[in-house]
């Protein structure tokens, strides 16, 4: 997703930084125009926007804490398209709040379904809700994952995504 995201980026003419558990191939790099940050903390302090596209892990809860989010440029904005969890939203909505951080793009939330009323009353904050799979890409793998379910099922055997009620 976050190559994706830097593609895209990049043909606005956007500059790419990231940090990642490892670095990328040094190829798509080049193609990229990317910059690596083996420090998160470092490129936080640097970026005007910071865009988490990670999974939730034990390593990324949250991976923008309290304490990441203080490290932020005052006219910084934080995009959150990967999970909820990856931020702490209480130390998000007390930057948002207090004008140490310039804004928010929210396409998940801590607490999903349930969206912290907090947010709403912001101006500067744009929620979304949880489309990240709206794509025609992930609509055609969902597709394609109930089929190899049903054909599982069919052969004898649990299907890998089974729903148990």
């Amino acid at each position: 997703i976050g190559q994706a995201l830097a593609m895209r980026a990049k043909s606005f003419g956007l500059e790419i930084h990231y940090h990642n558990r490892s670095q990328i191939d040094q190829q798509l790099e080049n193609e990229l125009g990317a910059t690596y940050w083996s420090s998160l903390d470092q490129m936080i302090s640097q970026m005007d926007f910071i865009s988490l596209n990670c999974p939730s892990t034990e390593e990324t809860r949250p991976i923008m804490s309290g304490r990441r989010i203080k490290l932020m440029k005052k006219h910084a904005y934080i995009i959150n398209t990967a999970r909820g969890d990856v931020i702490d939203e209480n130390a998000m909505l007390e930057a948002l709040g207090a004008g140490d951080i310039a804004g928010a793009g929210l396409d998940v939330y801590e607490n999903e379904p349930n969206v912290d009323a907090r947010f709403m009353a912001l101006e500067n904050v744009v929620l979304a809700p949880h489309m990240g799979s709206a794509t025609i890409e992930a609509r055609i793998a969902m597709g394609e994952k109930v089929i190899i379910n049903v054909k599982t099922f069919i052969d004898g055997h649990s299907p890998r995504n089974r729903v148990l009620i």
